[in-house]
């Protein structure tokens, strides 16, 4: 019965995690940090209380950190380059790089600037802590204290993971298709909501699809919600362009194949 109760606590908490990247990849990457979703007010208050329950996430220090990384891509100044720290300590000690660039008001300032607290956040979201003792609470309450605390542990500990995975392994391993240092993971996708098909999102920073792949989760969560009407998708001309004449290249590209 405990070792059921375990598995259980442990499905729940990669459920969260998978929760919290969701919110991270359609409102804090595409939405705040790229500009290429605009979300319902009411929808931006959901995806703003999943995360700051679940993780405690302050979005401007999110969305200054991930523009500077976008500007010095695997350069000395890019808070989190395996090329410059290693792949396995970026992994590893991910939410310390990321801390220790959240903490320098140059960075807050410069690249996170148009995102200004409002009375939302002044009253509630600032309040890191507070988001993720309620949401502790909650689980103890459905889970048990014992489980509950369980789960919310390692909820946190899949979310640093899958974050460490998304810089370390994706600037390290796999595909690229595209002329940059990222790359492509079809299985760190599926854990990220699409955030492993960095190699595309690095060439098309400001499409809110990271590439035309079934694998980016997120954008096609983004698609269902842009047919509701719950947000409107950017779509990058540059994409669009390098899209269109893909599709035009491919019976050319067919023709000159050799034969047997």
């Amino acid at each position: 019965m405990f070792v059921i109760s375990v598995l259980g606590a442990l499905i729940v908490a990669f459920g969260i995690s998978q929760v919290s990247n969701l919110a991270t990849t359609l409102y804090l990457h595409r939405s705040l940090t790229h500009r290429s979703i605009t979300m319902k007010p009411w929808l931006e208050s959901v995806f703003r209380f999943v995360l700051w329950v679940t993780v405690g996430i302050d979005r401007r220090e999110w969305v200054a950190v991930h523009r500077k990384h976008h500007v010095f891509t695997d350069e000395s100044a890019d808070p989190h380059s395996p090329l410059q720290k290693g792949v396995l300590k970026v992994f590893l000690f991910n939410a310390g790089y990321y801390r220790r660039e959240a903490d320098q008001a140059d960075t807050i300032a410069t690249y996170g600037r148009d995102i200004a607290p409002d009375r939302i956040e002044r009253a509630l979201f600032s309040r890191g802590l507070l988001g993720p003792l309620l949401g502790l609470l909650a689980l103890c309450v459905f889970l048990g204290p014992i489980m509950g605390v369980l789960a919310g542990g390692a909820s946190a500990v899949f979310y640093i993971a899958q974050g460490g995975m998304v810089n370390s392994f994706a600037h390290h391993f796999g595909k690229r298709p595209h002329e940059n240092s990222a790359s492509n993971l079809r299985w760190l996708a599926l854990l990220t909501g699409g955030e492993g098909m960095h190699n595309d999102h690095h060439e098309f920073p400001r499409s809110p699809l990271f590439g035309n792949s079934w694998w980016d989760i997120g954008g096609k969560l983004a698609t269902g919600m842009n047919r509701l009407g719950w947000l409107r998708m950017h779509y990058s001309t540059r994409m669009l362009r390098q899209t269109q004449l893909s599709i035009l290249q491919e019976p050319l590209e067919r023709e000159v194949e050799p034969v047997g």
